[in-house]
């Protein structure tokens, strides 16, 4: 029994020595180097708090590599692109005037084009490692948001879904450029 004691010691603390570094190692947090990647990377796109908000929010980012980050900004884009086109049946619901219901019908299929086109080409273009091709769709997703917002000429009923759809795929043609 006198000889078990030390073995049963030395047992006890590797178990507890283990117990310690597992957590440390398995877990994956938001690590300085992860971190500087998204600074860098956010740094050379023409909207910062944007990426940088989009990117942190989007779960994996912080063990993603630079096509990993355009990825998820292209994910960004169709989220952005179904809020707008969720917005844009909500106020056709609610009856506007002929002029705007106009605007209306010509955003709504903008934003399909975006949903359709331009973001089913960026993935492709980024899964096939072409990012010449993900950042047309990046840049025809900005100005079709912006052509909508030149439909109402004047008071637009989606400005801010415009700014959000514009600034979103802006920060992603800039990312995607850093692929080039």
């Amino acid at each position: 029994m006198a000889n078990l004691k030390p073995l049963i010691l030395l047992l006890c603390v590797q178990a507890l020595f283990i117990m310690i570094l597992i957590p440390a190692n398995e877990s994956r947090t938001l690590v300085p180097n992860d971190e500087k990647l998204i600074d860098n990377t956010c740094k050379k796109t023409p909207n910062y708090n944007v990426c940088v908000q989009s990117l942190k929010a989007y779960p994996g980012s912080s063990g993603a590599d630079v096509t990993g980050l355009a990825q998820i900004m292209v994910k960004v884009m169709k989220a952005k692109a179904n809020e707008g086109l969720k917005k844009i049946h909500e106020l056709q619901r609610l009856r506007q005037g002929p002029k705007q219901q106009r605007a209306l019908s010509s955003c709504a299929s903008k934003y399909r084009a975006i949903l359709i086109a331009d973001i089913p080409e960026a993935t492709e273009a980024l899964q096939k490692g072409d990012p010449k091709f993900a950042e047309n769709g990046a840049n025809d997703a900005a100005n079709e948001a912006t052509y909508c917002e030149d439909d109402f000429s004047g008071k637009s009923l989606l400005t801010k879904q415009n700014n959000d759809m514009h600034d979103v795929a802006a920060v992603t043609a800039a990312i995607v450029r850093l692929l080039l």
